[in-house]
């Protein structure tokens, strides 16, 4: 018995064609935001509706995907080596990527000539961010991942966390009845299939829903909100860039890919998340091509739900960037110990963010929430443009897991080098 294939199952549909729409969709959505903002912050329920959708799938496809993953392999010694490597990698380059996001804000220092006196900031405007930051520290955090009922896990108030620990859970104790545990593994195999093609179904609206949430993103915040704070939005993104085209380029030559093909083969992943500022929305279907590409089912279903909540490279250059930045624009001057033990304290509470637009700036409202020498009210002079910066933090999170699964394939011994070659030399065309 084995789960079932995500490629086989999950959306291709026609990828060019696919591919093509949803670049229309993007565009015509960032054209109603510019031309017509009226129009496109009307259109932001389509956009939530399209997100709340995937999220609604998520939970029950990881659940079918990790348990099927150790309880249909009946190996857990092959289960934890994996996860305990890929834990290790997510901690290297979750480092690497505080401290690219450091270096670039120290270089750049985009707050300073701000001078903005912290009496002058209205902390009403972040109080639900600052009140949610609290209910994430100490053993808040710890319990958060522990869901009230079984059932909760997979409500709107459950987290991917979760659903991570009740399936691990529920796979172990699947793997311990051996074959009397047959009729299970099979009825969950059915059930993740049925999940399957719901999404299949769901991703058909894909194009809609980039188009809308682009449209209110454009509109509600306009380009103009992107010149006011334009030096930091740039180093935001020229920071991304930096760490995908230097570290995770490098670690992608050292597991025989080239990171700008494995970016070709994504794209119209990295186009969907990009129009909903949403890794989520973009979650299975990566999966689905990381299998096709040669990754192993057990490794793909364990090394990329995991990786959503522990290895979110984009997330971690943010929350160094903007809290310097929040430093630096209220000219607060943090030596060089306090900025490291600023770099050690996003490194707790970055574990966990969701991948949807806002999280981000909850956990930094959690960072900043443990350093005094920097007033959480601060977190107002980002409000306008983080809903820009989110889309980044996104793309950033989505291609670092998707990087992460082919070197713990191979690390693993369990990657198709054919399969991998063939689909980044021509998967782009034929997906």
């Amino acid at each position: 018995m084995h789960a079932p294939s995500l490629s086989a199952s999950a959306p291709p549909g026609a990828p060019t064609s696919s591919y093509r729409w949803i670049v229309i969709a993007v565009v015509l959505g960032a054209a109603i935001g510019h031309w017509a903002p009226s129009v496109g912050t009307q259109l932001r329920p389509a956009g939530d509706a399209f997100v709340a959708l995937i999220r609604m799938l998520i939970g029950p496809i990881v659940f079918c995907t990790v348990v099927l993953g150790i309880g249909g392999a009946g190996d857990l010694k092959k289960a934890g080596r994996v996860g305990a490597k890929a834990l290790l990698y997510f901690e290297l380059m979750s480092t690497l990527a505080l401290l690219v996001g450091w270096a670039v804000v120290r270089w750049i220092r985009p707050g300073d000539g701000y001078h903005v006196q912290a009496s002058t900031l209205d902390g009403a405007s972040v109080a639900k961010y600052t009140q949610s930051a609290q209910e994430q520290h100490g053993i808040a955090l710890f319990l958060s991942v522990i869901p009230k009922t079984f059932a909760d896990a997979f409500t709107a108030n459950g987290s991917l966390l979760q659903v991570l620990f009740i399936a691990l859970l529920f796979g172990v104790a699947l793997s311990d009845f051996g074959m009397k545990a047959a009729p299970v593994v099979q009825a969950t195999e059915a059930i993740s299939r049925v999940f399957l093609r719901m999404l299949e179904l769901v991703m058909k609206l894909a194009p809609l829903g980039a188009c809308a949430a682009m449209a209110y993103t454009v509109g509600a915040f306009g380009v103009h909100s992107l010149w006011q704070m334009a030096r930091l939005v740039g180093s935001f993104y020229l920071a991304s860039a930096l760490f995908v085209l230097v570290p995770l380029a490098m670690v992608a030559r050292l597991a025989g890919f080239s990171i700008f093909r494995f970016l070709r083969y994504i794209r119209e992943e990295l186009l969907l998340v990009l129009g909903t500022s949403s890794s989520e929305s973009a979650l299975v279907p990566l999966m689905a091509k990381l299998e096709r590409a040669g990754c192993s089912k057990g490794v793909v279903g364990l090394v990329v739900p995991t990786g959503y909540s522990f290895n979110l490279d984009g997330t971690n250059i943010y929350l160094t960037m903007a809290a310097l930045f929040v430093a630096q624009a209220l000219d607060v001057e943090l030596s060089l110990g306090q900025q490291l033990a600023l770099v050690g304290v996003a490194m707790l509470t970055s574990k966990g963010a969701a991948g949807v637009t806002g999280s981000g700036f909850i956990t930094l409202a959690s960072t900043l929430a443990v350093v005094p020498s920097i007033p959480v009210a601060g977190l107002t002079l980002l409000l306008g443009v983080d809903r820009f910066m989110s889309e980044a933090r996104a793309l950033t999170n989505m291609i670092g897991n998707g990087v992460a699964c082919i070197v713990v394939s191979a690390w693993e011994g369990e990657l198709n080098r054919e399969a991998l070659r063939r689909e980044l030399d021509g998967g782009a065309q034929h997906q």
